[in-house]
């Protein structure tokens, strides 16, 4: 019996690609308590949320630390008409020249989940003249999708649109709004959902049962990221590297390969090294510049006596070091980021908010509100003050007997700046008669002020950015999840509180609803 356990584990035990594939995963994702809770990851001081991962994975996942590199080139080209964003185009230099496509075969999570959804036991497509053929699209979609259409609507309307992630990317949809959706906390959000989300989801689909089929479809035929870490194929430090003493040419190092390869190290090597293990002279082996990562069985032909050893020595180090690394990234991101205790503090808000109550009862007799406080629709809105972006103060008690609308919007959520207009024409058509506060939230892309002077427009309502110690964002029971629109009728008591776009005749509805 034990030597059959042993037997089970020798040919099932996990690669220290596959191990590694995993770890980063996870160390991309690290804040586990998004999963439970349903929400994205959000911190400013300090935040690793603007920093770029070398892998594909989306920013709107809600355990995401770090920004997919690929959305942020997106947003950096839908934005060059005023700003150049020197970063991005910098990182993915930096990953490139150091890396390259080893991203896709070790640091990438959908590489990962490609790999594991082809595990399934079903027919498959070996690679042929066509898959070949087809493995050039994805340079089409870089040029369309990533840089043409993206550039052309940032020119054009002033806003980035990222076309890759909104109209094709799969990642999007599994890891953000699959994640997000199934979580209860967040069971009212479906309402949002639109046509738009109903092709994703399809597109999805189709991708991820290829990839049954197909070895990494994804990566192989669509994935942009991967076209631009192609590029540095003959210039990046870290690879697999022929070693030709050795090399006779044999191409079993080719025919084992799953990805189109032309030679092994070419831009559509994912430098995962299993030709390694098939190659019978030994001459492949997986370098960072002069030092070898791992070597075929019986060592490279410059090995010292000794090497073998020391690149024992020094894995185990390295795992050493990673798995330290990764349990700080756990403590931190789930427990002592000081951002995300501040975010839990509100849950003490009804008492704070108690203490505040003889303030709103003191507004006039025939606008008081016996409500119960909180945000909910029939709640009294408890009071608060915020310094807008013009420096004046937005404080709610004033304006007990007008009709109140709240709007949560980001300067990177398409329809949240799409919507801006219809409040700023509502406010327009009702000024004296109505309050308007369009609340930024504390993740900023772009100063939100030179955001809205780009628009050319002549805002009349206040606009202010969340403040983490004011927590007005949590007091109307704002999430990730945005455009959020909060309306409180003459008493101060919410009428409408709710996620998603509204049109110029739901607000003109809930403007004649919140006067009545």
């Amino acid at each position: 019996m034990d030597n059959v356990k042993t037997a089970w584990w020798a040919s099932h035990r996990p690669s220290k690609r596959r191990l590694v594939q995993l770890y980063c995963a996870l160390l991309y994702n690290a804040h586990v308590k998004g999963f439970l809770e349903g929400e994205i990851y959000k911190s400013k001081t300090p935040t690793t949320k603007g920093l770029c991962v070398p892998g594909f994975n989306c920013y709107s996942c809600p355990g995401a630390v770090g920004a997919c590199p690929l959305g942020a080139l997106q947003n950096a080209i839908g934005t060059t008409n005023k700003q150049i964003g020197f970063y991005v185009f910098g990182i993915l230099m930096l990953y490139g020249l150091i890396l390259g496509r080893t991203v896709c075969g070790w640091l990438c999570p959908l590489g990962l989940i490609q790999e594991l959804l082809h595990k399934l036991p079903t027919p498959k497509l070996k690679k042929n003249r066509a898959t070949r053929a087809l493995s050039y699209l994805k340079y089409v979609i870089l040029a369309l999708f990533v840089v043409g259409i993206t550039a052309w609507y940032g020119i054009a309307h002033g806003v980035a649109l990222p076309a890759f992630c909104k109209y094709i990317c799969p990642a999007g949809t599994f890891e953000g709004a699959i994640f997000l959706l199934s979580n209860p906390a967040n069971a009212g959000d479906f309402g949002m959902l639109n046509i738009l989300f109903t092709r994703k989801f399809v597109i999805m689909l189709v991708i991820g049962l290829a990839c049954v089929f197909c070895y990494r479809s994804f990566c192989r035929f669509l994935c942009p990221l991967g076209a631009i870490y192609g590029f540095f194929s003959k210039l990046a430090v870290v690879g697999v590297k022929v070693d030709p003493a050795r090399c006779n040419h044999c191409g079993a190092c080719v025919r084992s390969c799953g990805m189109d390869v032309r030679h092994v190290g070419d831009h559509e090597c994912i430098h995962c090294a299993k030709c390694m293990d098939v190659c019978n002279q030994k001459a492949i082996s997986l370098k960072a510049g002069g030092y070898t990562l791992r070597a075929p069985a019986g060592g490279c032909a410059d090995d010292r006596p000794d090497a073998e050893a020391k690149r024992r020595k020094s894995g185990k180090i390295m795992w050493a070091v990673a798995l330290v690394i990764l349990c700080a990234a756990l403590a931190y991101y789930n427990f002592l980021d000081p951002n995300i205790r501040k975010a839990e503090a509100p849950a003490a808000e009804p008492a704070a908010a108690d203490a505040e109550a003889p303030a709103q009862e003191a507004a006039p007799a025939d606008w008081s509100s016996d409500a119960p406080l909180g945000c909910e629709v029939g709640q009294q809105l408890p009071d608060f003050t915020i310094t807008c972006l013009d420096g004046s103060e937005f404080h709610l008690a004033d304006f007990r007997g007008t009709p109140v609308f709240i709007n949560l919007w980001a300067t990177w959520c398409g329809p949240c700046v799409k919507e801006l207009p219809y409040f700023s024409a509502l406010y327009k058509q009702h000024e004296g008669d109505i309050a308007m506060l369009a609340l930024h939230s504390d993740i900023i892309a772009d100063d939100p002020q030179e955001y809205l002077d780009a628009f050319g427009r002549d805002w009349v309502m206040p606009f202010a950015v969340e403040n983490e110690d004011e927590g007005i964002w949590n007091l109307v029971g704002g999430t990730t999840a945005m455009p959020q629109t909060i309306v409180l009728n003459r008493r101060g008591e919410v009428v409408y509180n709710q996620r998603g776009s509204v049109t110029p005749e739901m607000l003109a509805t809930l403007y004649e609803q919140a006067s009545a």
